[in-house]
């Protein structure tokens, strides 16, 4: 029978901080650039959205950067695929708006305050519609914003439209090349007469630019906030060797976005992403998945749902005992590898594919196949990127939880008074993990039952909390390769 493999990933462990100043050789120079290009079709350029389906196909394959354009407001300050798509895009962060309430009741409460006056917040994250009603909810609070994409692949070029259409100066589009990704983060960062103060990055690369290329400006930063594991890892490499001069929230180990943004975000959207992508039916098909941290969990109970047999490789014990408790058999990833007869490595996934010997065939947008010499193949989706971002759409409601503990971290470093926090990284204080959490609960018509004052000196807390103390958080590292026989 047979067998072929399909390799994908959606949270990467980089815990690599590169030192070597080589690392910004590639930095793009209009002649080079093309030579970079990922030789990507336009039709993996286009947005999976149903508005910018009847508008991306229009496009010429001119590159957004040889364009000139400008919005309504008579700037150009900004580099996306076609402004014209700005009405489509606005379209999207309504219907996103829609199902973020916690998020628009944040902004309501705190509009008249404006406690981000005067904060100059340089972002690099996913820009989707979620990602740009958290950018508008952060203008309203009196922040000024110039934005990014941390993904070459997962930006909705209508929405990049919309914001940059109402002022925000973005640089992004999607299926940029690689010195096109570094090339918008320059932009984003250094402009004439605009300094940024606060940062909010997915990933480190902006914070790295920074660091690398602008010392003098980073120093300046008055706050970061990360939600990535590999930024966060950065961060922690950074303040461990003493170079780490400005305080940093580690959003990404905050329970808000551990246990509801990684599991249950990643329980809907494997399921699209790969439909969308493969059309592969899973009733019966065996699946691997490589860790069973909370992304993993999420992973697992979807596919488990279709009839999938799911086996897990694990390195901790502790969640490779949880897998075991949840149904599914734990074992080695080699010995599954040679069980369906493929020699395949994580590395081969996330780094090693691009040699000389292997053939690469675009089958459609975002999915290649990738070609051993002896005729053996792997699916590979979104060249081994995020598939949840890069292939499908992502949950709106649980990214408006994730958002909110963003703009809450923003505000809290902006305004906290000096000596509050060192130069060092944080944990959202649990004050603030369970205050985003209120927020969300009148979506389902959740109320709380209050502690009576007995109940809460027998427990020794404050009846208001926090009810869990500062260490308690989930923690995993999460990368993951499945595997279909």
């Amino acid at each position: 029978m047979a067998s072929y493999v399909l390799c994908i990933y959606f949270y990467t462990q980089q815990i690599q901080f590169v030192e070597d100043k080589q690392e910004f050789s590639r930095f793009p120079t209009k002649t080079g650039r093309r030579s970079l290009s990922r030789s990507i079709s336009q039709s993996s350029t286009d947005s999976y959205s149903s508005a910018a389906s009847g508008t991306d196909s229009s496009d010429d394959e001119t590159s957004p950067r040889d364009k000139t354009q400008v919005n309504v407001k008579g700037s150009s300050d900004f580099c996306v695929k076609n402004i014209k798509q700005a009405e489509f895009g606005r379209r999207e962060i309504e219907i996103a708006e829609q199902d973020m309430s916690a998020l628009i009741s944040l902004r309501k409460r705190a509009q008249s305050e404006k406690p981000l006056a005067g904060a100059k917040i340089v972002g690099c994250t996913h820009i989707t519609a979620q990602t740009a009603v958290l950018i508008e909810t952060l203008v309203a609070l009196g922040a000024q914003c110039r934005w990014t994409a941390c993904n070459i692949y997962s930006t909705q070029n209508e929405v990049a439209a919309a914001l940059a259409e109402s002022g925000v100066a973005v640089f992004a589009w999607k299926g940029e090349s690689e010195d096109d990704f570094w090339w918008c983060i320059d932009h984003c960062v250094n402009t004439e007469g605009w300094q940024p103060n606060m940062i909010l990055d997915d990933g480190g690369d902006l914070t790295h630019w920074m660091y690398k290329k602008y010392p003098n400006v980073f120093k300046k930063i008055r706050g970061i906030v990360e939600e990535s594991v590999t930024g966060v890892h950065r961060l922690y490499q950074l303040s461990k060797a003493g170079k780490l001069c400005v305080p940093a929230m580690n959003v990404n180990d905050s329970v808000t976005k551990q246990k509801f943004d990684n599991l249950y975000c990643c329980r809907e959207s494997i399921l699209d992403g790969l439909k969308r992508t493969t059309d592969v039916m899973f009733g019966g098909k065996q699946v691997v998945v490589c860790g069973y941290g909370e992304v993993g969990k999420g992973c697992c109970a979807a596919l488990k749902a279709l009839g999938a047999i799911v086996y897990i490789t694990e390195i901790d014990p502790i969640c490779a005992l949880q897998a075991c408790m949840d149904g599914f058999r734990v074992v080695k990833l080699c010995e599954i590898i040679r069980h369906v007869d493929d020699k395949l490595s994580m590395n081969c996934v996330q780094a090693s594919l691009r040699t000389p010997e292997l053939t690469w065939e675009r089958v459609r947008s975002q999915v290649d196949h990738v070609i051993w010499p002896d005729g053996k193949r792997v699916i590979l989706l979104a060249e081994g990127r995020l598939l949840n971002l890069s292939c499908s759409t992502v949950p709106t409601f649980v990214l408006s939880i994730t958002a909110t503990t963003q703009a809450l971290a923003l505000i809290e470093l902006y305004n906290a008074p000096e000596g509050r926090y060192k130069q060092d990284v944080y944990l959202l204080p649990k004050k603030m993990d369970e205050y985003v959490a209120s927020l969300h609960l009148a979506t389902f018509d959740a109320h709380l039952t209050e502690l009576s004052d007995e109940q809460a000196k027998y427990l020794g807390l404050n009846k208001n909390g926090p009810f869990k103390p500062n260490y308690y958080r989930y923690t995993h590292f999460n990368y993951y390769l499945l595997i279909i026989n």
